[in-house]
């Protein structure tokens, strides 16, 4: 890609279609999709699972407990050991992939609990739809919509997770106006996601490979803070875990993007009494 050509703006919707193209695709391979040479999601055939998921904070229960197809080694860190998942609760995953965190949510709420994932791909919805089946996840649904316009109901969230995903979205602001909107007064946002460390070189920001891959969309701690906070939430904390470092380097072949991102955990409240 020349120069030229990455250095232009990219609008909401060229990010959007730029997004649903890369997991559209996958959401169509038999192997797993992360590893090096292109950030959180590649097609890279010769990636070790096991090890990519241990990376990411899971542990072997967490990956033997759940049939194979639905843990693509996904995203930059584990929601739901963050989450504090009790049985009954309700569960949202924004961006759900193939199903993976949902899963392991709905073996926390067990069968009283419900969960919903909600992915922007249709081609993605089918497929967790499957591995739903697989895994008799009879209280787990799947629907097809975007994180700024979810398809739910408001104020009957308990907990919303999510893995690497709210970098990806043009709109992060209105995610969290979503999201807040969905939770029930006391319910908790805890999730997942890069957030810059230092500002990258514009070539990286604009090109639609790094905002596709969970690089070129971050944004700052600060400025999510800012917009968590604009959408009500309170007890915000955003927390980066440094040694995320080690796997984040491994995403490009280009840039050493561990030198711009790092995963981070985000959680906060939405207010008893609101």
């Amino acid at each position: 890609m020349s120069e030229q050509s990455t250095m232009k703006t990219v609008s909401p919707d060229e990010q959007r279609r730029a997004v649903r193209e890369r997991y559209s695709e996958i959401s169509q391979q038999e192997s797993n999709c992360c590893g090096s040479s292109s950030g959180c999601c590649t097609d890279d055939t010769s990636i070790d699972l096991t090890e990519t998921t241990r990376k990411l904070g899971y542990n072997d229960e967490d990956r033997n407990t759940i049939e194979a197809g639905a843990n693509l080694g996904f995203g930059c860190g584990n929601p739901t050991a963050i989450a504090g998942l009790e049985a009954g609760q309700t569960v949202l995953d924004l961006g759900s992939g193939a199903g993976f965190d949902c899963f392991l949510a709905s073996q926390a709420v067990g069968e009283i609990g419900q969960v919903i994932g909600v992915d922007m791909t249709h081609e993605m919805v089918e497929k967790a739809r499957v591995n739903a089946r697989k895994n008799d996840a009879t209280n787990t649904e799947f629907r097809l919509g975007e994180i700024e316009q979810l398809p739910v109901a408001d104020g009957i969230v308990d907990v919303i997770i999510s893995n690497c995903v709210i970098n990806l979205s043009p709109a992060k602001a209105q995610v969290f106006s979503e999201a807040f909107r969905v939770l029930r007064p006391g319910g908790r946002l805890a999730i997942s996601d890069v957030v810059l460390s230092a500002s990258p070189p514009e070539v990286v920001r604009s090109d639609f490979d790094s905002i596709a891959s969970c690089v070129g969309g971050a944004a700052t701690i600060e400025a999510l803070k800012t917009m968590l906070e604009e959408a009500g939430f309170v007890d915000v904390e955003v927390e980066p875990q440094d040694e995320s470092r080690e796997f984040i380097r491994e995403w490009s072949d280009t840039y050493d993007v561990s030198e711009y991102v790092v995963s981070a955990t985000i959680e906060a409240e939405k207010p008893v009494d609101d």
